[in-house]
């Protein structure tokens, strides 16, 4: 017969409750809001709110707030937010001694109760976290991937939207490597309706998009105070979707690489379609000489943090 999917979120803050909204919204599935027990009621009380919001708006998804790990047994997708987000000032890489501990937590509790989830890691420095939870779990590497490159590539498509004055609904981005300051716009891959974004925008204004958009998570941090959600948030669940939902989207994600772009036993972002078993295929991108410099450029950052992420272990 059929069954509910369990989404379980980890990471009741902000993140968590804009994804616990979203999931609901969309009917994907009834939601396990997990934080630790010193936020079990706040999260109970935000799992009830959204449950009182599906009376008006109309969904009939569950949401229950928890910190018992048993609740989340047998969840088919597990969407990792825990951890503590970016302050002003503070890289990335800063938050690797803080959130290492978490995600190893996390991921000895996920390997208990539920193993064979497809798992989208939000927590930063992403691509270390996810590294580590793949690495704790053990898990097949087409069931573990780092939410970033849909998320670059959703400000990279709003800048050139805004830049040249057309809908954002007609452009299309893809953004490799990691997801720091070295990340990688690809803007051959950039298109207007199909029309090259460097035949509609100059090259110096392009120049300035794609360093706003490397830069464009420490923008957010710096006006708020603290990391972005609603975007991270959506951007998780359109991978979600996409594996629940079969629909085979080719999304940039942070996977892990066995070869594939010459690099291995690493998680960078790169093309890749999601459907029903998780990571289906790693799509190779043909890139310029710049363009894989600066991907190498990336890796190397990348390798960096999670070599301190080894030498933790």
């Amino acid at each position: 017969m059929p069954t509910r999917k369990k989404i379980g979120l980890i990471g009741a803050g902000n993140i968590g409750g804009e994804l616990a909204r979203l999931v609901a919204n969309k009917e994907l599935g009834d939601v396990v809001l997990f934080d630790i027990p010193a936020k079990e009621n706040f999260a109970k009380g935000k799992a009830l709110d959204l449950e009182q919001n599906g009376a008006v708006l109309g969904y009939d998804s569950h949401i229950k707030g928890s910190s018992n790990w048993d609740d989340l047994k047998g969840a088919d997708v597990l969407i990792i937010t825990a951890g503590v987000p970016r302050k002003p000032g503070q890289s990335r890489d800063d938050l690797v001694a803080i959130n290492l501990p978490i995600i190893r937590d996390v991921a000895s509790n996920a390997k208990r109760v539920c193993p064979d989830a497809f798992v989208i890691v939000i927590s930063n420095p992403l691509d270390a976290m996810v590294y580590e939870y793949k690495r704790v779990v053990g898990a097949p590497k087409e069931k573990v991937v780092g939410m970033a490159g849909v998320l670059d590539s959703a400000r990279l498509q709003l800048f050139l939207a805004r830049e040249a004055g057309v809908s954002v609904k007609d452009v299309r981005t893809t953004v490799l490597g990691g997801h720091g300051d070295d990340m990688v716009p690809v803007l051959g891959c950039c298109t207007i309706n199909g029309l090259p974004v460097r035949q509609l925008i100059a090259k110096e204004k392009l120049d300035a998009i794609v360093d706003r958009t490397r830069k464009g998570g420490g923008e957010i941090v710096g006006l708020m105070g603290t990391s972005a959600y609603y975007a991270p948030a959506t951007s998780a669940v359109a991978m979600a979707e996409s594996y629940l939902l079969d629909q085979k989207r080719l999304l940039p994600s942070a996977v892990y690489l066995d070869g594939e772009y010459g690099y291995k036993d690493i998680f960078m972002g790169v093309p890749v379609i999601i459907g029903g078993k998780g990571v289906e295929k790693i799509v190779q991108v043909e890139l310029t000489a710049d363009e894989k410099a600066m991907l190498e450029k990336s890796a190397k950052s990348v390798q960096s943090v999670i070599d301190v992420v080894k030498k933790a272990s």
